[in-house]
């Protein structure tokens, strides 16, 4: 069922977008809720404040290591709520996927909120984690299918715009709340806002496609009329995989809608194995994987754990807004696929961001080896603009257009977990993958940025080679 191209969203087709949105912002949210508060929370900065605060601990004592274990266990959450989030997807939902992500977010940022002990704060974690694996998957997909056709592409750039907000809402909180007795409040508004998700759940409709999927053709047609102005022309059964003006696969692709004889609205939705294996899901989930591939072996958290380093050399005197100021940059590039992705289409605005990338991790590189800190500071710069503009939002966008219906939950979950997985292991060899290649010594410590150039270029060109744009 398409959204067609007289569409426009109504006020409340814009109320659901942000409403799904938040499962986005949550995922960023807590990609770096631990950053900012870390001192506070593993007890190293007490500033004479009191052992306990209404009950609670004011910290939670834990060394590095335990605290790299807290903070990791979040992509481990991350990896089974992906797993999974294509069974929940098809039997209750895109809505029902949503509610089920921000009732498990409430429940772990409530438990990291009012932790006594370190137990608690691991299965907080661990359940925001799932949150954000469930969340991160349906996201895109629900944005895709309620998105009217003629901006598709700048409503899908939301999802890593509401990313790098949900980012800079808990750098910019932890500025002010980072002490012994406010700390907890950044977890507990974490919990409060998915609490708030739920309670405006019953106000929020389903998805028109999974609804005509399902053969609820009277709910498709309300849910329709409300998101849409003029929504009573709805005529096609595919929404997210109408053909656009720049398609990522062939019209002639297996997966088209445009043909009547083709459609597949009836079709049982595949499972995480079928779509493995069966050969006409092969191109789909090629550009599914590489484009996720492309996104994490960029090296984007390698480039984020030594850019506080490197422009706190050159500039000292803003000390802890240093990463504050960085995420404000990458809000500020995102803003630009938003107006752009329509208009230049997918695979060039790619291919912008990815050469901007790839150049930026050479020169970082460089500016490490040689001594050369304002070059690496100017690097750091523009590779994190160069990931907003393409590398960051267009993933997300790609999942649900080149996906046929039936399988585009398990290929989200796929791709999603795939994502996830890279992620763990880029945090995971990096630190001995930067001493091995420098041999410990300063001077050398760029190099282990042109394995990351080399890789993202090798990816680049794999997803390229899959698809004609």
């Amino acid at each position: 069922m398409n959204s067609g191209d007289n569409h426009t969203f109504t006020v409340f087709g814009w109320l659901v977008c942000v409403w799904v949105l938040l499962v986005s912002f949550q995922y960023g949210f807590h990609i770096s809720s631990l950053n900012q508060i870390q001192a506070v929370l593993t007890c190293r900065v007490r500033d004479g404040a009191p052992s306990t605060y209404y009950g609670l601990p004011t910290c939670i004592s834990m060394s590095d290591a335990t605290f790299s274990v807290l903070t990791s266990i979040y992509t481990v959450g991350g990896l089974l709520g992906s797993v999974g989030a294509n069974i929940i997807m098809d039997r209750w939902g895109r809505k029902g996927a949503v509610l089920v992500s921000a009732f498990i977010m409430a429940i772990g940022a409530g438990f990291m909120s009012v932790a006594a002990s370190l137990s608690p704060l691991i299965v907080g974690r661990l359940l925001t984690g799932v949150a954000a694996g469930v969340g991160l998957c349906v996201g895109p997909i629900y944005i895709s299918e309620i998105a009217p056709s003629k901006i598709k592409g700048s409503v899908g750039v939301l999802t890593q715009f509401a990313i790098v907000i949900g980012i800079m809402s808990t750098q910019a909180m932890g500025l002010k709340l980072a002490t012994p007795l406010t700390w907890r409040i950044v977890l507990l508004f974490s919990s409060a806002l998915s609490l708030a998700q739920l309670l405006a759940g019953p106000m929020i409709v389903e998805s028109p496609v999974w609804l005509n999927r399902h053969g609820l053709l009277r709910d498709k047609d309300s849910s329709a009329r409300r998101l849409w102005k003029g929504g009573h022309a709805v005529r096609s059964p595919d929404v997210a995989n109408e053909n656009l003006e720049d398609p990522l696969l062939d019209p002639d692709d297996e997966r088209s809608s445009l043909n009547p004889e083709r459609r597949e609205e009836h079709q049982p939705a595949v499972s995480v194995p079928q779509a493995l294996v069966r050969a006409e899901f092969r191109r789909p989930l090629a550009i599914v994987c590489f484009s996720m591939l492309c996104q994490q072996l960029s090296g984007v958290n390698a480039v984020l754990y030594y850019s506080n380093d490197i422009l706190s050399k050159t500039l000292p005197e803003l000390g802890p807004y240093v990463s504050l100021g960085i995420t404000v940059v990458n809000v500020f590039m995102t803003f630009a696929p938003i107006f752009l992705i329509d208009r230049m289409g997918r695979k060039k605005l790619l291919s912008l961001s990815a050469t901007g990338a790839i150049l930026s991790l050479v020169a970082v590189g460089f500016g490490l080896d040689s001594g050369a800190v304002t070059l690496a500071s100017i690097a750091v710069m523009t590779f994190i603009a160069s990931f907003a503009i393409g590398i960051g939002p267009v993933p997300f966008v790609m999942i649900p257009e080149v996906s046929p219906h039936q399988a585009v939950s398990a290929l989200s979950s796929i791709g999603l977990s795939l994502n996830w997985i890279a992620n763990f292991l880029v945090g995971l060899v990096f630190l001995p993958l930067r001493n091995l290649l420098s041999h410990r010594e300063a001077d050398k410590e760029g190099r282990v940025f042109y394995v990351f150039a080399a890789l993202l270029a090798f990816f680049t060109f794999l997803l390229f080679q899959t698809y004609r744009g």
